[in-house]
């Protein structure tokens, strides 16, 4: 397995470099795929063990030009306040020794102290492994071919790690892992927990309705 992992950032300055530390020891490529950053996540990021490469700002953009470039055989999607677990690379070459799976995710928990946040990161844990659909915070990973023959992630700009996972799931078995990641729980303590929930899950439901992302993407917000 050679591994690619592709990190989309904008204007995450104060998250890149322990990210790229962290990653570093990995035997991994890395690609850092910058949208447009006004403070210093480009200059922190070219000094670093990895890949910086320039895309018009939008998520699935920058990932998919990420993808475009990345040498790997398998692709890791990993946002920029998202750490793997020590495990990670062995765990995602041990669900792709099975033919038949096309990619996965990881369950997920969130920083903080706070116990309703660890039953936010229990329930979206769930959820996944309910409906088989994974969010991006949970570090998403694909066959390269599979990806390619998917034409990578809808060009939308909210929603399109649901809609990419749902198109996934068509193409074979997705892997839960079950080590999990840790992600930064940023979202929910600037708008508050309850707010926010109430949000994601509207947002979701309304997409799963068929409301266009570029309009609920008015109401989603930058929590960096």
């Amino acid at each position: 397995m050679r591994l690619s992992i592709i990190v989309p950032v904008l204007n995450e300055e104060g998250m890149i470099s322990s990210l790229l530390d962290a990653l570093a020891p990995l035997s991994a490529e890395v690609i850092v795929v910058d949208g447009g950053s006004r403070d210093r996540t480009r200059e922190i990021a070219a000094h670093k063990q990895a890949t910086l490469v320039s895309s018009p700002p939008g998520r699935a953009q920058q990932m998919n030009h990420g993808a475009r470039i990345a040498q790997g055989n398998v692709f890791l999607f990993l946002h920029a306040d998202t750490r793997l677990p020590d495990s990670a690379l062995e765990d995602i070459r041990g669900a792709l020794r099975n033919p038949q799976c096309v990619g996965g995710r990881f369950d997920v928990r969130l920083d903080g102290d706070r116990w309703m946040l660890r039953v936010i990161g229990t329930m979206i844990t769930i959820r996944s492994r309910l409906t088989g659909v994974a969010t991006g915070d949970q570090a998403i990973f694909v066959r390269k071919e599979i990806f390619r023959l998917m034409r990578g992630f809808p060009e939308i700009p909210l929603m399109e790690d649901i809609a990419f996972c749902r198109r996934l799931k068509k193409r074979g078995k997705v892997a839960c892992l079950r080590s999990r990641v840790m992600t930064s729980a940023r979202r929910w303590e600037k708008e508050g927990v309850w707010r926010t929930i109430l949000k994601m899950w509207a947002l979701r439901s309304l997409f799963l309705m068929g409301v266009s992302p570029f309009r609920l993407k008015r109401f989603y917000g930058d929590a960096r």
